[in-house]
């Protein structure tokens, strides 16, 4: 895994594991991250990640208009 550094405000400085968890759901969320590479940067089991993207309203599922058209072909 590779280390980055972010300058964030000074007011995020006591928020630092919810900022890696926000990252993390939100990479998860565009794509750049599966489930499980989002849970292992914050330090969770995958199957206790959910949790996350619940609290920063990001669907489990990320499935778009097209998909779900050629699942139900």
């Amino acid at each position: 895994m590779t280390t980055m550094t972010l300058q964030v405000p000074d007011a995020l400085e006591k928020e630092h594991d919810e900022t890696v968890r926000f990252l993390a759901a939100k990479f998860y969320e565009a794509g750049k991250l599966t489930l499980g590479q989002a849970a292992d940067m914050v330090g969770m089991k995958k199957w206790d990640f959910p949790e996350v993207l619940a609290k920063f309203d990001v669907p489990y599922f990320l499935y778009t208009g097209d998909d779900l058209l050629n699942e139900f072909k």
